[in-house]
């Protein structure tokens, strides 16, 4: 393939992302309030089934922010069943962006901050050397994903940059059932998951 080629199915690639991540945002804030509860209860229900049927000790996860998909119930019930959680650390707590990934451990809510875009972060030190190899399970964010687990993330590609060195974590999206899509536009880089948990399913991903 020529250099034009790439460049031009790059610029489609990444224009069929932003039409597609707003088309997600657009239709999730248009949910009513009694249906998000009711699918964040619903999915809560299932990711505790899962959860609960295998051997979690370290989970590294997320905390929502309005309209996605709740992870907060999921974040308290892990504290309450004696789970270490880790929680990504975005910016230097002046409002910038960190350069790289970097994780800290979850002390509680008086120890959170609110980074960019609205998004709570820990206030405790960053974990050294490679966290992620030390947890048995990853619950990450995203817009939508398709059966071979395709993920469409937020824009910045953390979540790639932090997986890269770990293709093979176990790693969970919570979604709506409505973005599950046939197909889901990515890059060479976009690290698949494993599996999808949404209101009324959870799938096992197979492979592309």
């Amino acid at each position: 393939m020529t250099a034009p080629t790439e460049a031009a199915d790059a610029r489609a690639i990444a224009a069929a992302k932003r039409l597609l991540r707003d088309a997600v945002r657009v239709r999730r804030a248009a949910r009513a309030t009694d249906r998000l509860g009711h699918d964040d209860e619903q999915r809560f229900a299932r990711l505790t089934e899962q959860l609960t049927a295998r051997p979690v000790r370290r989970l590294a996860a997320y905390l929502s922010a309005g309209t996605e998909p709740d992870s907060l119930r999921l974040v308290a019930w892990a504290v309450a069943h004696d789970l270490e959680v880790l929680l990504p650390v975005l910016t230097d707590g002046a409002g910038a962006w960190l350069p790289e990934p970097a994780w800290a451990a979850y002390a509680g809510p008086d120890a959170l901050r609110e980074g960019r875009s609205g998004i709570l972060e820990p206030t405790g030190p960053l974990l050294g050397g490679d966290p992620l190899s030390t947890v048995d399970l990853l619950v990450v964010p995203g817009l939508a994903a398709d059966a071979h687990g395709r993920r469409l993330g937020r824009g910045g590609g953390w979540y790639d940059r932090a997986r890269a060195a770990h293709p093979d974590l176990e790693t969970w999206l919570l979604l709506n059932d409505d973005e599950l899509l046939e197909v889901v536009p990515t890059d060479r880089w976009d690290v698949p998951v494993h599996r999808l948990v949404t209101p009324t399913r959870v799938l096992t991903m197979s492979s592309p």
